[in-house]
């Protein structure tokens, strides 16, 4: 019996909002849907069945890698294709993808061009564009690591990485609000894995980590050519840099005293 030839995969929480329309993007071309969900209490699971989706629910938080890892352990196709919720695949992309996976070539992984809109309008500088991200690689070949949070796909030497064409659009921000929520939940995983390895932090490391992010973006990356959105994002992305070296320096500060 022959596996299906490809999986979308997805890890999600309170996504409904999203979902179906990150779901509309892949369906009628992927063969299997995968999502692991970490316990949502919105519709997302309604969603998920709308779509025929192999929906499985896993609570037991043990990090963004940990939790891909369990869902790549449900795909049964033989490429897996790694999707957020807030993510669209272009047509463009979706050829591409089709192409490759029909056509397989040794032990190359594919990483995938995304273009994210942030603040009313899409993003080409500031080093975000061409985002690219790894997200295709046959399901027997490699998998996620277990880090925390900023998980990456696990390579060797004998792996070769490859680009796509066509953009995978991506809305990583709803408003500025859950800018700042979702900023510092990846900032507090971010000082939990440093602490957890016994790292300390400073305010200077903060400071000066945080002016080195807003030259690089706006100067650099000339993200003054993204206008006022990319002014805002590059301030807010050095805000949230100076943020999580505050949250270590806080953490390893306290210890000190209570010793």
């Amino acid at each position: 019996m022959s596996h299906p030839l490809i999986a979308a995969v997805l890890i999600v929480k309170n996504e409904g909002q999203n979902l179906r329309a990150c779901l509309q993007s892949v369906a009628g071309w992927v063969d299997e849907i995968v999502i692991l969900d970490s316990g949502s209490n919105d519709n997302t699971a309604e969603i998920a069945a709308e779509f025929q989706a192999n929906y499985q629910v896993e609570t037991d938080w043990q990090g963004y890698g940990r939790q891909r890892q369990m869902a790549q352990e449900l795909v049964t196709a033989q490429w897996c294709f790694w999707l957020d919720a807030d993510e669209r695949v272009t047509p463009e992309l979706q050829a591409e993808i089709l192409r490759v996976c029909a056509a397989p070539i040794g032990r190359v992984v594919y990483a995938v061009p995304r273009l994210n809109w942030v603040f009313g309008r899409y993003i080409r500088h500031c080093g975000w564009y061409p985002d690219r991200v790894l997200r295709l690689y046959p399901t027997r070949l490699t998998r996620y690591n277990d880090a925390l949070v900023h998980e990456k796909v696990e390579l060797d030497e004998s792996m070769q990485v490859e680009s796509l064409r066509g953009d995978l659009l991506h809305t990583p921000y709803r408003d500025l609000e859950h800018y700042l929520v979702k900023s510092a939940r990846y900032g507090k995983a971010w000082a939990d894995g440093r602490a957890a390895r016994g790292k300390r932090g400073s305010l200077l490391q903060g400071f000066t980590h945080a002016i080195g992010c807003f030259l690089r973006m706006y100067v650099l990356r000339l993200g003054f050519l993204d206008g006022k959105a990319g002014l805002l994002l590059s301030i807010l992305s050095s805000h949230s840099t100076f943020i999580k070296y505050a949250d270590l320096w806080l953490r390893t500060r306290t210890q000190g005293r209570q010793e």
